[in-house]
Parts: C-alpha cells; structure tokens; sequence
C-alpha cells in the first residue's frame, strides 16, 4: 500500500524480505532500491567565514527560484546534485561559519535527498515517535517516564501483570516486549473493547497473544462481591432462539414479498398472450428462487459466524474472571485519561501481597489522593509519588551542549508494594495502638494541644 511519511510518499513492496536497517532510496514512482554505499560527494566548505554577523536572511541570496528545483526534480536529477547546486547558487554560503555550512547541508539533505532507513520496531523507537507526534493519544507519556514504569512494576518474562491503560496499546505492547511472550497479562479496558493501535505496531509473532486476556471494568465490582457468574453471560441457548427467531423474521417477510411478487407477475402474464413472455415470466421466477435460496445460504452463514465469535468471546471472558479470581497478580500498571483513585482501590485487591503497582498520570493532584486514600486504606508500603526530569543534549566535536527545546513535564508516577491487608482491626484500634506506641512526652503535648 501507499506510506506518506513526512511528506514524501513511497510503496513498501521491495522493502519485503530485506534485513531490518537497511537504507533505501525513493525513486520515481514511489518504488525504494536500496541504497549502495557512495562516497559523499567533497563539497567545497573549506572557504568558510569567521561568524555569521553580517549574513542577512532576506530570501535573495538563493538564485534558483521554486520553479528551477521542481524543473530538476521532474528531469529525474538525484536529491544529492540539487544540494550541489543549492550551494554553488548561494550567495551567502561561503560566507557562514563551518557548523553553519554543515547545518545548511543537512537541511538541504532532509529535504530533497529521499532516503528512508527501515529500523524493526521497539518500546523506545515507539514511544518517542508517539510523543513527539501525538503526545494526546498516550496522555503525553514520556518515553523515560514508561521506562520508570516498567522498573518500578517489576516486569520480567513469568509474570502475571494486570495492566489497565488508555495509552492506544503503547504501555501493554512495552509489557508484552518486556515479558518476551512468557507468562500471562490481564488487559483491562472500558466501554466495549480494548484499544491495541500501538500493540499492533511491535509486530509480535502470534505466540505473544496467547497468553493474552482480556476483562472489562464494568464486570470488575461484580467479580469482587462475588456475583459475577456465567448467567450474567448471554448464554446459548438463549443466543440460538433469538438468533432462530430472527432468521425465521427474515425469511418470512422475504416469502411475503416474493410471494407479492409472484402473483403480480402471474397477473401479467395472464393478460399477455405472448408465448415468448410466459416463458421470460417462468425464468424471472427461477431467477427469483434462486436469489432466495442464496440470501438464506448467506444470512445463515452470517449467523453461525455471529453465534461462533459470542461463544468464542464468552469462553474468553469466563477464563479471564477465573484468573482474576486467583488474586495472586504479580504486579499492577495503571496508566489511563481516568481518575486513578477507584481504578487503583478496586484493582489492587487482584494483586498478591508483596508485589509492586504504578499508577500513572499527567497530573499530580489525582495521585495526591490515591496516596491519602492508599494510607486511609493500608495494606500498601513504601508509596513514592515522583516526577522524571529529562533534558537532552548535543553531542558533537566541540559543539556539545544542553539543547534549548525540552521538555516541560513528563507526568508523576505513584508506586508501592502490597501487603496483607488485616481487615479484622478497625481504623479506631489502629489510631489506639499508634497512640499507645508514642512516647509519653509526646502524647502529653498532643493532649494539651487538645485541651
């Protein structure tokens, strides 16, 4: 199919079977070869200028106009002698300094050199790719930020993770290249189903979603109070006779109408005479069967399709809520555009005491609140609310430096290890026994204040 990248359109056909990391160049008709390794061309830079001071951008030191360069381009003349010519045409070129000159040519490259290089696809690779681009679409998840993630959630190959994210499928597809498709992870997802854009961008052999499941919040509070069972479930039967009562529904108004049909065209062919026009009539009719017995074929088909992916689904979601059932998770990722609080307190009852949880978000106050809640509720150690700090630089010969675009925040991250929960001692008896532990000095300065 057609990729437009960063204006430049291209097919991918000749690209297949090629070794990842490979250099192609687009050439005309969008069709990439590989590209053979050239010698760079000894543009004259040594001429150079001591600063750039007296250069002036007013857009007339270029003599080749637009319409030159499109007239070399449509001539089938390389992305590299049109550079040489941009350069041999400026007037100010030699008069920039030697990194000016070298930035000049890098520009010029990136703009009519059509080189692509094809690298195999990776956490890091993704996810700079998606916060540079559509930071929106992962609730501006940095990419050292999910790396602190995958850290602080302990994920390796053998675990059984939970991962609840709205981030289009980048941080479940980070834990599935982490765990190397060993072990199990339960994704679980609002509304009707689960959003895997990015997952699908890793190119994961099938292997990796077999031990992949599936669970969506509505059902969570259900499956803790003990009610969620498989009557909650469309069940078969039920599917069947509905499914029956439709096709038969069809089928009948279909038979109504054909029969409508028929009988008008009995009418006509009473009137007419014409031996010739009976038998038109007569094949019309067959036409009409069989175009009947061909829509049934297919609605029935469609059914048992239907009927197959419920009962696959069902089967699925059943297994799922088995898993669940366990509570003996290895480790909880939260990362979505909800409030984290009541995702955070249903979810962590799945996890196994002495397991770590990262809760994720773009903002601080939310998981200001999850950490009172978290230490109102206990049954949690070692909570940290952070924030990653990231600068960039340049690191070249004798121009290494700071770069002055960075950015501005990355979001916070709450993380802790589970314990067990003793849920037999009130919170009062906790603040008695807390009281009684206190010395006594203390506890005569709290009295007085008290008073």
């Amino acid at each position: 199919r057609k990729i437009i990248f960063e204006k430049q359109w291209f097919y991918l056909d000749n690209a297949i079977g090629q070794v990842y990391g490979t250099t192609f160049e687009v050439t005309s008709g969008g069709n990439l070869q590989p590209k053979r390794e050239v010698e760079e061309s000894t543009t004259e830079t040594k001429e150079a200028g001591t600063d750039n001071r007296n250069i002036v951008d007013d857009g007339k030191s270029q003599k080749l106009t637009h319409d030159d360069i499109k007239a070399l381009k449509d001539k089938g003349i390389k992305g590299q002698e049109i550079v040489q010519q941009l350069i041999e045409n400026s007037t100010t070129f030699r008069d920039k300094t030697e990194f000016a000159q070298d930035k000049y040519i890098k520009k010029k490259k990136k703009k009519y050199e059509a080189i692509i290089t094809i690298v195999k696809p990776s956490t890091r690779i993704l996810s700079t790719m998606y916060y540079a681009r559509e930071p929106g679409k992962i609730n501006h998840l940095r990419y050292d930020t999910l790396a602190q993630m995958l850290t602080l959630g302990n994920v390796r190959a053998g675990n059984k993770m939970i991962v609840m994210e709205t981030c289009a499928g980048l941080v479940l597809g980070a834990v599935m290249e982490r765990m190397g498709g060993y072990g199990s992870i339960i994704q679980m997802y609002p509304g009707g189903g689960p959003l895997r854009a990015a997952t699908s961008c890793f190119g994961f052999p099938k292997s990796f979603f077999d031990n992949l499941h599936e669970f969506p919040l509505s059902k969570v509070e259900s499956l803790l109070s003990g009610t969620f069972s498989t009557e909650t479930l469309p069940s078969e039967p039920e599917d069947n006779s509905l499914v029956e009562e439709e096709s038969n529904g069809l089928t009948d108004e279909k038979q109504i109408s054909l029969e409508e049909a028929e009988e008008e065209s009995t009418t006509e062919t009473a009137m007419e005479i014409n031996q010739t026009e009976e038998q038109d009539t007569m094949d019309v009719n067959a036409e009409d069967g069989e175009f009947k017995e061909n829509k049934e074929k297919e609605s029935k088909g469609n059914v048992r399709e239907k009927q197959r992916k419920q009962l696959e689904r069902r089967k699925k979601l059943i297994e799922t809520a088995a898993l669940l059932r366990e509570k003996n998770a290895d480790g909880l990722i939260v990362a979505s555009k909800f409030h984290p609080a009541p995702l955070l307190l249903s979810l962590l009852d799945f996890v196994a005491p002495s397991r770590p949880f990262v809760v994720y978000c773009q903002y601080k106050e939310p998981l200001l609140e999850c950490y009172t809640k978290l230490r109102e509720r206990g049954g949690v150690i070692n909570l940290k609310l952070s924030e990653t700090w990231l600068r960039n630089y340049q690191v070249l010969p004798d121009r290494s430096h700071p770069k002055l675009m960075m950015s501005g925040g990355g979001g916070y991250l709450l993380s802790g290890i589970t314990v067990v929960l003793d849920k037999g001692k009130s919170d009062s008896s906790h603040l008695e026994e807390l009281k009684m532990e206190e010395p006594s000095s203390k506890r005569c300065k709290v009295q007085d204040l008290h008073c």
